[in-house]
């Protein structure tokens, strides 16, 4: 069941073509932009990697390649998601994320499992929400 929103973010990303899987297409997608989590303004920085696959869908992971930068220090997480893309070019995933961070008001976030919405349009401009499954 979902829980609170835990956070929302926007970014700008940028993409290049990594070498395929066994035939399937993979990029890497990097992000970066700003957003609140928990109410704590931060600066959002990531790369992920995502592999079409044969049916048109997509999915994707971030290796422990995130972070959010907050004044109180940073965030760091890993996330992974599938989907598709859009008619404008650009792509959602839906998945899960998880965070780790010694920050006081963010420590909630230690052990929890959030699911994600990321949404790309043709443009690239992205957002970002995650809720707390509980």
């Amino acid at each position: 069941m979902l829980g609170k929103k835990v956070a929302e973010m926007t970014a700008i990303t940028a993409n290049k073509m990594l070498p395929s899987n066994n035939g399937q297409p993979r990029f890497e997608t990097s992000c970066d932009g700003t957003g609140t989590m928990l109410g704590v303004e931060g600066k959002f920085m990531a790369t992920y990697w995502a592999q079409i696959n044969p049916d048109g869908s997509v999915y994707g992971e971030c290796p422990d390649s995130g972070v959010v930068l907050t004044a109180e220090g940073p965030v760091t997480f890993r996330a992974n998601g599938a989907g598709a893309f859009t008619e404008d070019g650009g792509a959602k995933f839906r998945g899960s994320a998880f965070f780790t961070t010694a920050v006081p008001s963010l420590a909630e976030l230690n052990g929890m499992c959030l699911v994600h919405e990321w949404d790309v349009d043709g443009d690239g401009n992205a957002t970002w929400q995650l809720w707390e499954w509980s």
